[in-house]
């Protein structure tokens, strides 16, 4: 089933298993680019176990997936506002009652919802679990742990809950830059992982070839993959 919503500036796709009835993970997903067709098609490739998925388009990448106001990591982006506090309440009031609306009437109920997202909506992903426990799994890839604050925070404010289970990736090139932030990535990242499982969540970090910008679709599946098992 593919039912595609439009709320506002957001255009929501829900996607979900043909032939599935009853209760099924729900994965959430914004989306910079495409409406998340190619990650659900990967999804399939990979031989996911039956879940729905939410893909979020019209985002403000600066603004809605940055959760404060901080320096950009280069001269052409624009300045990064935190608006992600706003973007998760828009998230929790509006888009996921609409999502879960259609799938009930397609007989599907949800198991437990997940969130994922790549470079910065992956830092969202992660931030969100400590905002809300409405998100049991996770799944940052090529997430942009390296965002100023970021590691101070996680390991000073106590989440409203630790999930159950995340993935962190990164490519094995990321770190490999002359930008002041960026290349403390992979650091940060293991940092992250380190903190996670210290807390009894259930957690990898895995390396995949290649930049940023490399394969991003199956990265991302790849890490909703490994969160529905």
């Amino acid at each position: 089933m593919e039912k595609r919503i439009v709320l506002g500036t957001r255009s929501v796709v829900v996607w979900a298993p043909e032939g599935a009835c009853g209760r099924v993970p729900l994965v959430v997903m914004p989306v910079f680019r495409g409406d998340g067709s190619e990650v659900w098609r990967r999804c399939q490739e990979l031989e996911c176990p039956a879940f729905s998925l939410v893909s979020i388009g019209g985002v403000a990448w600066e603004r809605d997936m940055t959760p404060w106001a901080a320096e950009p990591a280069t001269r052409r982006e624009a300045a990064y506002e935190g608006g992600a506090p706003a973007f998760l309440a828009e998230l929790l009031d509006e888009v996921l009652p609409a999502a879960e609306a259609d799938l009930a009437g397609a007989g599907l109920g949800v198991a437990w919802r997940g969130i994922a997202g790549y470079s910065l909506a992956g830092l969202f992903a992660l931030w969100s679990t400590w905002q809300t426990d409405a998100f049991l799994r996770v799944a940052s890839a090529s997430g942009s742990l390296w965002y100023e604050g970021w590691l101070g925070f996680a390991r000073g404010q106590e989440p409203a809950t630790w999930p159950e289970r995340a993935y962190l990736s990164l490519g094995s090139k990321e770190h490999k830059t002359p930008n002041r932030l960026m290349r403390n990535v992979r650091t940060a990242t293991e940092q992250t992982r380190e903190l996670l499982c210290s807390h009894g969540v259930e957690c990898t970090f895995e390396l995949n070839p290649g930049n940023h910008f490399q394969d991003p679709d199956l990265r991302m599946a790849r890490g909703i993959r490994w969160i529905l098992d």
